[in-house]
């Protein structure tokens, strides 16, 4: 359901003929995704949607999704959406987000979508926005920009690094 968050399109077109299966494979290997318990919903060309269920251990003092998990969730969105345009045998890495917060993030679920802005070789412009629903109702509750490095000769790869 997309609870009528808007949903850029797909306005770019991947330099890596595997951009689908590499963005999925990487973020199956994202630890920390996988321990708050977010999923990929859906990866196209620049961009990315993740969803995250509210737990009670994921939020702050009043009950609300705490600012660091939707910090890390919108940043992973923007991530994943760069990435997916980026070449073969690259890797991304985050160099600097500036993320505000709108709004509480109280709700059931958190949506976070990541769209690239302007893709480089070098670096790539991303942004970010994070809704929460309750009661069936999207609140914008975050913004994000972001700039993204791709790190040439890096693949991202099932190694761990030593």
């Amino acid at each position: 359901m997309n609870y009528g968050i808007p949903r850029p399109a797909a306005r770019f077109e991947p330099r890596d003929p595997q951009w689908d299966e590499k963005v999925r494979a990487s973020f199956a290997r994202q630890g920390v995704m996988g321990l708050i318990g977010a999923e990929l919903a859906d990866v196209w060309p620049g961009g990315c949607e993740i969803r995250l269920p509210y737990r009670e251990n994921l939020s702050q003092q009043h009950g609300f999704f705490h600012a660091g998990i939707t910090s890390a969730v919108v940043d992973s969105a923007g991530g994943y959406a760069g990435f997916s345009l980026m070449a073969p045998n690259t890797s991304v890495l985050t160099v600097e987000f500036k993320i505000n917060l709108l709004a509480p993030a109280d709700g059931d679920l958190m949506i976070a979508v990541g769209e690239v802005v302007k893709p480089g070789r070098n670096l790539i412009i991303a942004r970010g926005d994070a809704w929460v629903v309750k009661h069936g109702k999207p609140i914008h509750c975050a913004m994000m920009q972001q700039t993204l490095m791709t790190m040439h000769g890096k693949p991202d790869s099932e190694e761990k690094k030593q």
